[in-house]
């Protein structure tokens, strides 16, 4: 079986969006918003993923950047 290939951000972010104005506007059953609910932990756990991912690149390209330097975010 062939791998399907990862959602991008930005396309997880307007997926999770429409997920969420769905399940707000209150036109959906228990079950409905129960599967909604799973979808969209899975479209965070893609999102936080890739969040991550991109930040670990950053830091490798810093690392090997002589001028730049990294600083905690607060």
């Amino acid at each position: 079986m062939a791998k399907t290939k990862p959602i991008d951000l930005e396309t997880s972010l307007h997926s999770l969006e429409d997920l969420i104005n769905r399940m707000e506007s209150g036109q959906l059953t228990l079950e409905d918003s129960l599967q909604e609910f799973e979808q969209g932990i899975k479209l965070i756990q893609s999102c936080q993923k890739a969040l991550t991912e991109a930040e670990q690149k950053v830091e490798i390209l810093l690392k090997k950047s002589t001028t730049a330097k990294t600083e905690e975010f607060k």
